[in-house]
């Protein structure tokens, strides 16, 4: 990787230029916009020879006009109030480079841009709103900023100007290094979305209250309850990607035992990255015994014949959209009488739960119907004291299927997490809401109550579910679930 400063440039022959051009100022704001050590032929050579690239006539993204509905409902919800909603910053990961930049969840939302360091601000007008997005501009080409600056264009690439900006995302676009400074002047009521961008969260400190801006986060949170039509195709694009990245996995099974964990992971990295812009979490890439971690990111340890795979993964698309879903595979391709015994019993608790996601059912009724499943397995087996009923009202399975039984999915892989209990959790289920349904059992290696053969086996089984006008929909039926289809699935991609 290429230093930051071109090779004539180094901190100490800026820090010789004295205060007037410290390395406290951005070039972009230097006086002739120039470092030290750069000679006037090569910077009169820099400023010119270049072609005209604006691009003209652009089309709107595909999702403006959802954005559009999205930010006129945050308006009517905050009549006369300022809403600012960062996109973040980017942020270092050593030294001198940084993490791959993922734009705030809320920000997308309201916008379709990824950019970093963008802003939305939705100034009071008449009964409304005036929406602006603030960007950086292009990299000024006269002082020497898009060659000379680490994030200039020649560094990192060239970004929209302005003008296109606005055709993109039907937003009128200005320059976002004059925000701080207005906000700071500006006066009335203001909420901003907290934890993405410091600057914007200092310019606005007197004028915003964290009860308030809590407000804002959790309208923008309950309005992803229910997707749109866009939102939904990207989640069936979402799952579509991450079935064909669970079928690469099944092919280098051979190479994963040859190596670790790590090769399923960068097996389907690669998979997210070609098709989507990521993963949309880390890769729980767990063989045998950590498959009874919940999350198990480390995924370094071995891959060995004759034990199960747990693989928890997603692709992210383009537009942010996860997909999140788990299969726990027989690593040699048969499972063993146990594992299946395990991997059925989950299975049916699946089903139990996907049939009660419909229109009008309670949130939770999917979760106690998987757990009433899972009870009455345990119960069945000798491994925990019955009646079921006893063993649901004291919560006893929970000692092996530790967790809930979905969450909400889109932008976020916990999506719309900060919506308030009586629209979420206790909640009625509506056509549009997108869900996933993971029931799991998990037998620890230490865990001395059960016998020892079940020991270090754990088995999750997780789809992404959509909830149609007349039941639901599973978005991830592309991947087989029933332990006889996975097994014959994965026998013809072996080969």
């Amino acid at each position: 990787m290429a230093d930051k400063l071109p090779p004539a440039v180094s901190d100490s022959a800026a820090d010789a230029a004295g205060t007037e051009e410290s390395e406290e100022q951005p070039i972009k704001q230097r006086k002739n916009g120039l470092y030290p050590g750069v000679s006037d032929e090569l910077a009169a050579n820099m400023q010119s020879g270049w072609a005209d690239t604006e691009l003209r006539d652009l089309q709107p993204i595909p999702q403006a006009e959802h954005t559009a509905r999205r930010r006129a409902a945050l308006s009517a919800r905050f009549p006369g109030e300022r809403l600012v909603i960062p996109a973040g910053n980017l942020r270092t990961r050593s030294n001198d480079t940084e993490y791959s930049f993922r734009a705030s969840t809320e920000y997308a939302y309201l916008t379709g841009n990824q950019t970093e360091d963008g802003v939305l601000v939705l100034e009071p007008k008449g009964e409304g709103h005036q929406a602006t997005l603030y960007l950086m501009p292009r990299s000024n080409r006269e002082n020497g900023e898009f060659w000379l600056d680490g994030q200039g264009e020649l560094w990192v690439g060239r970004r929209h100007s302005l003008t296109e900006a606005e055709q993109l995302y039907g937003i009128p676009a200005s320059d976002v290094r004059e925000l701080a400074e207005k906000l700071a002047e500006s006066t009335g009521p203001a909420r901003v979305v907290r934890g993405h961008d410091a600057g914007i969260e200092k310019a606005l400190a007197d004028k915003v209250t964290a009860e308030r801006d809590e407000e804002l986060r959790v309208f923008l949170s309950e309005a992803r309850l229910v997707k749109d039509e866009f939102e939904i195709a990207e989640l069936e694009k979402a799952c579509a990607s991450t079935a064909r990245g669970f079928e690469d996995v099944v092919r280098i099974l051979d190479k994963a035992e040859a190596t670790s964990e790590r090769y399923i992971e960068g097996t389907f990295f690669l998979r997210a990255r070609v098709e989507g812009n990521d993963v949309g979490y880390g890769s729980i890439c767990a063989a045998g015994p950590h498959a009874t971690t919940l999350h198990w990111v480390r995924n370094d340890g071995a891959v060995r014949s004759g034990d199960l795979l747990l693989l928890d993964a997603g692709v992210e698309t383009n537009e942010l959209y996860t997909a999140d879903v788990t299969r726990t595979l027989p690593i040699n391709g048969r499972y063993t009488e146990l594992q299946k015994k395990i991997y059925d019993a989950v299975y049916e608790a699946q089903e139990a739960g996907i049939a009660a996601v419909k229109p009008g059912a309670k949130y939770r009724d999917f979760h106690d119907a998987s757990q009433r499943v899972l009870a009455e397995k345990l119960v069945e087996w000798g491994l925990v004291e019955g009646p079921v009923e006893r063993v649901l009202e004291l919560g006893l399975q929970r000692r092996w299927t530790l967790h809930g039984t979905g969450h909400m999915l889109g932008l976020d892989v916990h999506d719309c997490a900060v919506a308030r209990t009586e629209t979420y959790v206790a909640g009625t289920l509506e056509p549009g809401m997108c869900l996933t349904v993971e029931p799991g059992l998990y037998f620890q290696a230490d865990d001395l109550t059960v016998p020892e053969e079940y020991r270090g086996i754990g088995v999750r089984i997780e789809d992404d579910i959509l909830v149609t006008e007349d039941g639901n929909r599973n978005l991830s039926d592309g991947l087989p679930r029933r332990s006889d289809e996975v097994e014959a699935w994965m026998a013809r991609l072996k080969g």
